[in-house]
């Protein structure tokens, strides 16, 4: 079976760089972490796919295919593990467009749907990478995975950017616990981002990955919580984008 270092070293190798002796020490020494994460990552993603996604799937399919017409997956290439590309896959929540593959969503984008909406806010539109996991393309924790004409950008403007493709990429992540989602804007919020996802992928292991899954789940709880329970006066930090988007849908 291909090593984790095998595929890197091919994947670089393909470009300019081969990778480093630090490299190959990195993945020396996580062996053992990747091991137990792919047990988990494959434990964990085979339970939600036969007891959520089997009902879940369905559902949402209905619901987009009702509200505006194409597929109901959006498959985007996606730069993954050692600069390697992958089919990224998510619920569509935008209508078929010419830009999906170059442009981010942004806030109050006219091409995301009412249905899409209220997915994107409640992250409902991530559960199909649970299948990329499946797969071997991603983890269940690890640097989001970008599009590649981000990925180029991001790396014109932050040295070593690339450092965070040493490992698969996640459904979740330590940035996106610490509040880097959605957009982003300027550099100021690339450079953060890559900040944290260099943290995890120098400090990556079973123990933090647990902690950010934890997090993931408390915050996601959190928000739906927040923004049903408290009226705007009470909670000004809390919009109720969450319930907005429900009222939306249904109207």
């Amino acid at each position: 079976m291909t090593s984790t270092y095998e595929i890197l070293n091919r994947e670089l190798s393909k470009g300019t760089r081969k990778p480093s002796v630090a490299v190959r020490d990195f993945i020396d020494r996580k062996k053992k972490f990747f091991l137990i994460k792919r047990i988990f990552d494959v434990s964990v993603s085979l339970f939600v796919s036969v007891f959520v996604m089997s009902w879940l799937f369905p559902l949402i399919a209905i619901l987009i295919r009702l509200e505006s017409s194409g597929p109901v997956l959006f498959i985007q290439r996606r730069v993954g593990m050692g600069g390697k590309t992958f089919r990224c896959l998510k619920f569509r929540t935008m209508v078929v467009n010419s830009e999906a593959n170059l442009k981010q969503a942004q806030i109050n984008d006219r091409r995301i749907t009412r249905v899409g909406n209220f997915l994107r806010v409640s992250n409902l539109d991530e559960f199909p990478q649970f299948f990329n996991v499946l797969m071997g393309d991603m983890s269940i924790v690890g640097p989001r995975p970008h599009m590649h004409s981000d990925c180029s950008k991001f790396s014109s403007v932050v040295s070593n950017y690339k450092l965070r493709n040493m490992v698969k990429p996640g459904i979740t992540g330590l940035a996106q616990v610490k509040g880097y989602r959605g957009p982003t804007k300027d550099f100021k919020s690339i450079f953060h981002r890559y900040q944290f996802d260099a943290f995890y992928v120098r400090n990556a292991n079973f123990w933090l990955d647990l902690r950010i899954i934890r997090k993931t789940a408390f915050q996601t709880f959190k928000a739906i919580w927040d923004r049903i329970s408290f009226p705007v006066s009470v909670t000004p930090h809390y919009p109720r984008k969450w319930v907005a988007a429900f009222r939306s849908f249904l109207s």
